[in-house]
């Protein structure tokens, strides 16, 4: 048996497996440890509500018992035969009190270990969500007297402590946040990170030189040593202030210029600890604004980046990506309406260490193409099946080694989506709506093959196409519908027009109601996509919840993060008090293997934060799984 079949195995806690089960290929790495995540929601009509996770790790014949356990009795088991179907059940008569359930895997007639159980306080209400209570900051007072106030802004999950349990991030968006085309002086940035239970572990303050907004501070959660405890990446700055209270640089140093644009000083790039928060390396951020100088000129920014007053040179990106397939190496990026940088860190034995570095405006001259090619976003993906992950940099991709793969010239756009989007072909294709059709010969919005960023299809537009998604709404025609704000047209994945209506949202989509297709997701709700009359069906309104990033109107993170494969989605209350997790309490048919165990799932949850945030994207056609799921 290949040995990370069996140290996968002893993860589960299925040790006595191995003396009988067949063999296993290894996973692609590296494979996120996780518990059960198993949830339990009461619901209004008495009944209880309960999912789990179906684990990589498990053998394709596992099945599970389900218990109870009410107040101080015996655990009594739910199910009269192993569940060996979906990974959720319906407690219809659960009785009063405290209730605590768990789970056993069964294989071939032998229970194991449960897994930690989940519990329901007696006087729990019935409802679809599991709370986060948040600590907000303090309002602010600026020295001319301005206030602003905080809100929970954009949010990421990570296990820090390594007991297969996500802790959740959250950043701290003050009032007077700015656009990088907008002066003003804003409020210092905070990161938190909390246990499911609200306990706070830490904060960290990235101080007054790094200035808030959607472009500014990208973090990036994930498990970068291979220790399995996660640690937090972030660009940082002189009087940033660690999880532990130990300062980064010159605490006494402001260098915000009089319109609030932070042009001088040094930059840094700090990796901390994800379950203290203190500071495990800082090393100089890669690329700085300018090569020769921590403080250059206007002159000197708008020949590096295109303007000098600080819209360009502070656009910033970052992801996660197997560049090895073994191991997760950090993503940071800088740049894309002209010049674009994108860097690939390691952390090795406590050190930062550089893996490579693409600039478009230096090396061989093939790499001019690359320039100004970058969206709001990117994506994360092994796009050419080497095992190994390429950066999808709006326009461009970024091979697993650093050097450019190819750029289609179609220019900087605002979504993209990455994934088996066409699963009647080989292979993964990219969407994506694009800001300059002018520039790029009237295309609005591509359908491209990623491999290679060969056009498939496309549409036309003379302007802005701002918002353009691609989801599988639509069950008569294999993989993912696209739509886009260029046209009223709803497209299948060859190009062809299937409606002249299409979805009033261009946002987000979740897998929700327990079919194969996606729900949409916009704001603070969830619809249903009516295929067969082009209408729409309310699903979900989260009352008393709230919606990030002004217009985009994106959740806090939305993903599998709990229960069985379906999605979650986290808002914020209206007042910040308070994460919300939503979860669907739907009957589903299907058994599906946690999409936290597909990497580029994973990774895309990540980096879910970036820029202009969009969805996560699987690496395989979800029709095409639930129909012959891969063991």
């Amino acid at each position: 048996m290949h040995p990370l079949c069996i140290r996968r195995r002893l993860a589960a806690g299925l040790l006595s497996v191995l003396l009988f089960a067949a063999p296993c290929v290894a996973a692609p790495a590296p494979l996120e440890k996780l518990q059960r995540g198993l949830v339990a929601l009461k619901q209004e009509n008495g009944q209880v509500f309960v999912s789990w996770r179906l684990l990589v790790t498990d053998p394709a014949a596992t099945a599970f018992n389900l218990y109870r356990t009410n107040g101080d009795g015996a655990p009594r088991r739910l199910n009269s035969a192993p569940l060996a179907g979906p990974t959720s059940f319906v407690d219809e008569n659960p009785g009063a009190g405290e209730l605590r359930y768990f789970v056993r895997p069964v294989l071939r007639g032998r229970e194991y270990d449960p897994a930690p159980a989940f519990t329901l306080a007696a006087d729990a209400p019935a409802r679809a969500w599991l709370e986060i209570p948040l600590q907000r900051p303090a309002d602010g007072v600026a020295p001319d007297g301005a206030t602003w106030t905080y809100s929970a802004n954009d949010g990421s999950i990570g296990d820090v402590d390594g007991d297969g349990v996500h802790e959740f991030f959250i950043k701290w968006e003050p009032s007077n946040a700015k656009d990088n085309s907008q002066p003003g002086v804003t409020g210092p940035v905070y990161l938190d990170c909390y246990r499911l239970d609200g306990t706070l572990l830490w904060r960290i303050d990235l101080g007054r030189n790094i200035r808030a907004g959607a472009h500014y501070t990208q973090f990036i959660v994930y498990d970068f040593d291979g220790d399995g405890r996660a640690e937090l990446a972030c660009k940082t700055a002189d009087g940033t202030i660690d999880g532990t209270g130990k300062v980064i640089g010159d605490a006494a140093a402001d260098h915000r210029n009089p319109g609030g644009y932070i042009l001088r000083g040094p930059e840094f790039l700090t990796v901390f600890d994800g379950l203290t928060g203190a500071a495990i390396d800082t090393v100089p951020y890669i690329p700085g604004r300018h090569p020769d100088t921590e403080n250059p000129t206007g002159d000197q920014l708008k020949e590096a980046w295109g303007d000098g007053y600080g819209n360009r040179v502070d656009r910033f990106l970052a992801g996660v990506a197997s560049l090895d397939g073994k191991t997760a190496s950090l993503i940071m990026a800088r740049g894309y309406y002209t010049r674009s940088v994108v860097a690939a860190w390691d952390l090795r034995r406590g050190k930062l260490v550089s893996r490579w570095v693409f600039d478009s405006h230096a090396g061989p001259e093939a790499n001019r193409a690359y320039a100004g090619q970058g969206n709001h976003s990117l994506s994360v993906a092994d796009v050419d099946g080497d095992g190994r992950d390429e950066i999808i940099y709006g326009a461009m991709t970024i091979d697993h080694n650093g050097r450019g793969l190819y750029s289609t010239r179609l220019h900087h756009g605002d979504a993209l989506h990455v994934g088996d989007l066409d699963p009647t072909r080989p292979g993964l294709e990219t969407f994506s709506p694009h800001e300059a059709p002018k520039g790029n010969g009237g295309i609005g919005t591509s359908f491209r093959d990623a491999k290679t960023g060969r056009i498939l299809w496309s549409t036309p537009a003379e302007r802005d196409v701002g918002r353009g998604v691609a989801f599988d709404i639509d069950p008569r025609h294999p993989g993912a519908e696209a739509w886009a704000s260029n046209n009223g047209n709803l497209y299948n994945a060859k190009g062809a027009i299937i409606s002249d209506k299409r979805p009033s949202s261009m946002n987000f989509a979740v897998w929700w109601d327990g079919d194969p297709l996606r729900e949409l997701l916009d704001r603070t709700h969830i619809n249903k996509w009516n295929w067969a009359d082009s209408t729409e069906t309310r699903l979900l309104t989260a009352e008393g919840c709230a919606h990030n990033n002004g217009t985009k109107a994106n959740p806090v993170l939305s993903g599998d993060i709990l229960g069985d494969w379906r999605e979650e989605v986290v808002w914020r209350t209206e007042d910040s008090s308070a994460l919300r997790i939503y979860v669907s309490t739907i009957p589903t048919p299907h058994r599906l293997v946690t999409l936290l165990h597909d990497r580029q799932y994973r990774f895309a949850l990540a980096w879910q934060n970036v820029g202009y945030n969009q969805p996560p994207h699987p690496s395989f056609d979800m029709a095409t799984r639930l129909r012959t799921p891969a063991r």
